[in-house]
């Protein structure tokens, strides 16, 4: 018994913690109403992009991404809203209104890809009118490689591929946003 107890006992000490990545935002909280300062212009909002922290990425992380979809869009693939890449493994924040256009508060060799919109920058929420709300998936990426071979072209679908292939881990913060009218 003396012996089991003290295997386990060096087991744990043995075991390192794993580190588990987290996103967090004081702007928009997981199942909660996007606000209006988040909401694409011509829906009435402001088209800022939500602050975002993240911490916990796992050994090995050379590059992070964030990405904002719609999972609900009625296209059945999602609606890229959002797509940030080769954000450097040594930042940990995207301070409210770095993705929006014409900001300067990308850290740099940080890349914002084409959305669905048709640009290349933060384009908030904007479901159709009478739909219930939408989900607005924001993941945090932790990339095994220190960039992507990607540029402001790519489209969702290519930033996704990319992803796909490099990701270590990954952590996500979901809002909803519907329009009445």
């Amino acid at each position: 018994m003396r012996a089991l107890i003290l295997g386990a006992a060096l087991a744990a000490v043995a075991t390192p913690a794993l580190a588990e990545l987290i996103v967090s935002s004081t702007n928009v909280k997981s199942g909660s109403p996007m606000a209006l300062a988040h909401v694409l212009g011509s829906c009435n909002g402001q088209n800022i992009s939500p602050a975002l922290n993240w911490s916990g990425e796992p050994a090995g992380t050379q590059s992070f991404a964030v990405t904002m979809v719609d999972t609900d869009a009625r296209n059945g693939g999602g609606w890229w809203h959002w797509s940030v890449f080769n954000i450097p493994a040594s930042v940990h924040v995207l301070a409210a209104g770095a993705g929006s256009e014409g900001s300067k508060d990308l850290p740099a060799g940080t890349i914002q890809g084409r959305t669905d919109f048709g640009f290349s920058h933060y384009g908030g929420p904007c479901p159709p009118v009478g739909d219930h709300a939408h989900h607005y998936e924001i993941t945090v990426y932790a990339l095994k490689v220190p960039s992507l071979p990607l540029d402001e072209t790519a489209s969702g679908v290519q930033v996704g591929s990319s992803l796909g292939a490099n990701t270590l881990a990954t952590a996500k913060i979901v809002g909803r946003y519907g329009r009445s009218k």
